[in-house]
């Protein structure tokens, strides 16, 4: 067994560690569509398993100076950190409920990033707002409501290089979540909040079921992924000088492929060269900047998040109750300070 498997929905304390594995095995495959991929993927690029064990594993960062990878075990209520020297442990409990009584199923922090000055930003889930860890110890609160009305649950979050973020705000983290008698607003937003403030923008509420935020290399337009099986989509939005949204159109449309595969649309992640890579029905698919497929990433367990991580190029993957990662030919912007 690689690594120490723990038993679901149990919670952990801080300091509690998976054991550190010197070679880790293979998972799962590549799924080649076009022969374009092999730029972008090597032909014998496998998929490492690095731990198990995990509730619901989500939300990855990776924090360069470190050499180190922290993402949500949400139901667990904490954020792990992984490394290649100490393997993984948990580093924050809680991580996105502070409250005493029963939450629900998913009361922990999810999407994590870091910001210029290498701050860790975090949608949690309980306690629904977006976070900021201070370097000096203590959170920030950034957002929690908007006007007036208390936010459903945080989900994914990307900033803009000029320091604005963008969140998406399902209501996967409530108890009864779209249904939970807490819930104060009536649908589920992407919200922009503007560098140097803490007041939500209202960039878009059409869709249902917002959840992965990204960014084309050039920065021109925002990519949401919707993660419901009637409309599993991904959009592109045009972004306005003010940071406002123009009219979305559908880049991909993966609805056909959900009675295929376990898994939705949900963590997204772009390349230097403008490809896109969204989580999916069977795993990460990779895609060209207009939205054609060029193949798949599949662990075998359906996959919910990815970050860049290392030197750029290899790609880290949330994926249930697995941690996976595969190298790449490519290479992609990593938050956190520059340099």
């Amino acid at each position: 067994m690689h690594g120490l498997v723990w038993p679901r929905g149990v919670p952990l304390t801080p300091g509690v560690e998976w054991p550190s594995m010197s070679t880790f095995e293979t998972v799962g495959r590549v799924e080649r569509f076009d022969s374009a991929l092999d730029s972008l993927i090597p032909g014998d690029a496998v998929i490492e398993l690095l731990e198990v064990g995990f509730a619901w594993s989500e939300g990855p960062v990776w924090v360069a100076g470190g050499e180190h990878l922290l993402f949500s075990d949400i139901p667990r209520n904490a954020i792990i950190r992984w490394s290649e020297r100490d393997g993984a442990r948990i580093w924050m409990q809680p991580s996105g409920y502070t409250g005493v009584s029963y939450y629900g199923k998913e009361p922990g922090s999810n999407g994590l990033t870091l910001d210029s000055e290498g701050r860790l930003l975090a949608c949690e889930h309980g306690d629904r707002r977006v976070s900021r860890l201070e370097l000096g110890g203590g959170k920030t609160t950034i957002v929690d409501s908007y006007q007036g009305k208390r936010l459903n649950s945080p989900n994914d979050l990307v900033l803009r290089s000029n320091g604005d973020l963008y969140f998406t705000d399902p209501a996967y983290g409530l108890h009864r979540r779209y249904d939970d008698p807490s819930r104060e607003l009536p649908f589920c937003g992407v919200f922009l909040v503007r560098a140097g403030e803490r007041e939500a923008v209202l960039v878009s509420e059409e869709l249902e079921n917002p959840n992965g935020v990204a960014f084309d290399p050039e920065e021109r337009y925002l990519y949401v992924t919707q993660s419901n099986p009637r409309r599993a989509v991904v959009m592109r939005y045009p972004l306005g000088s003010d940071g406002t949204l123009g009219p979305g159109e559908v880049l991909a449309d993966l609805t056909d492929r959900t009675s295929d595969a376990p898994g939705l649309p949900d963590g997204i992640k772009v390349d230097i060269a403008g490809n896109i890579f969204t989580t999916g029905p069977g795993g990460v698919w990779v895609m060209t900047a207009d939205g054609s497929v060029l193949g798949r990433v599949v662990t075998g367990l359906r996959i919910a998040n990815l970050c860049w991580g290392g030197q750029g190029s290899t790609l880290y993957l949330c994926s249930d109750e697995y941690l996976c990662r595969i190298e790449t030919s490519t290479r992609g912007r990593m938050p956190g300070p520059p340099g």
